[in-house]
């Protein structure tokens, strides 16, 4: 099978007042210029959710609609849910119209290079691991756990930070403190799991289980803080708690029937090819957003329309 391939930088918006700096999958980084100066600003980013969409490590071509402004919605309502766990990068929603709605002016911080993840719930890369020897990076599971398992207590499963187009490796404590030093590891760790619990303390009132999240924190004058996105349907798997039943994989609100139609004879893609997948069928793409937002309006019971955040 071919090496996972590095998907194209999309072309950059043309904002007034802005100069990008930075395009992933999904999220597009620009740094404000300086009314005075024009250069750059060293201290805040411009971070838009684009409506991009990826699956089995490719950009797919067509965008699902309005997703960039669910994740941005999603992810203010949890940061003021977590403010008293931890602060967080957002400085103001006030941006550019052509961004409205799907893009915030944060806090510029030097990103920790550790992938901070939780689980409470056995499923994914979470499973392969046990299957082979009964542990989670590191950490020995008790024995009998299926695909869905509740575990004991949300684990810390954090891995490496791999360059875009590659994958992610297990890391255990261990390396985490050897990376970001004993007293900042505790506390990535804590914060983590305390993230997804509050998490789904909340979630669990809206018919909603929280599987597993990943977590991005970076330091600003030695200050932790919470970055990037947070428990959204893209860093996390939301699960409808009446259909959980463990044994098998959960339906979810995210991917779920694009992945599905990837994988169905009527796409016609082999994944084993190692060549892009094909455009995304109208009625894929309508069902994937009706899934983001439904998960969007069940946790914050706002509805969802799309245009500036308030």
């Amino acid at each position: 099978m071919a090496d996972a391939p590095v998907p194209a930088a999309p072309a950059p918006l043309e904002l007034p007042g802005y100069v990008p700096v930075y395009s992933g999958k999904v999220r597009d980084l620009y740094a404000p210029l300086h009314p005075a100066t024009g250069a750059p600003r060293d201290d805040l980013l411009l971070l838009v959710a684009s409506d991009r969409i990826s699956a089995f490590d490719f950009v797919l071509d067509r965008p699902v609609p309005d997703k960039g402004e669910v994740l941005t919605r999603m992810s203010l309502w949890w940061f003021e849910q977590l403010a008293d766990l931890v602060p967080n990068h957002v400085v103001s929603t006030d941006v550019p119209d052509a961004v409205a709605g799907r893009a915030v002016l944060v806090r510029r911080l030097e990103m920790l290079p550790v992938e901070c993840v939780a689980r409470a719930y056995l499923t994914g890369g979470g499973l392969r691991e046990y299957r082979a020897d009964g542990h989670v990076s590191g950490l020995r599971l008790p024995p009998g756990l299926t695909d869905g398992s509740r575990l004991p207590e949300p684990l810390f499963t954090p891995s490496t930070k791999a360059p875009q187009g590659e994958h992610d490796e297990p890391m255990s404590y261990a390396d985490v403190e050897a990376t970001l030093g004993p007293a900042l590891a505790a506390r990535v760790r804590d914060l983590t799991t305390r993230i997804l619990t509050r998490g789904n303390e909340l979630a669990a009132e809206r018919g909603i289980l929280i599987a597993d999240t990943k977590v991005e924190f970076g330091l600003e004058g030695g200050e932790l803080v919470l970055a990037d996105e947070v428990l959204t349907p893209d860093s996390s798997r939301f699960w409808p708690a009446d259909q959980w039943e463990p044994g098998h994989p959960q339906p979810s609100f995210d991917k779920e029937f694009v992945r599905e139609w990837l994988l169905s004879p009527a796409s016609g893609w082999d994944k084993a090819s190692g060549e892009a997948p094909p455009p995304l069928p109208d009625d894929v793409l309508e069902r994937t957003r009706a899934k983001y937002v439904e998960a969007y309006e069940r946790l914050t019971g706002r509805p969802f329309a799309a245009g500036p955040v308030a």
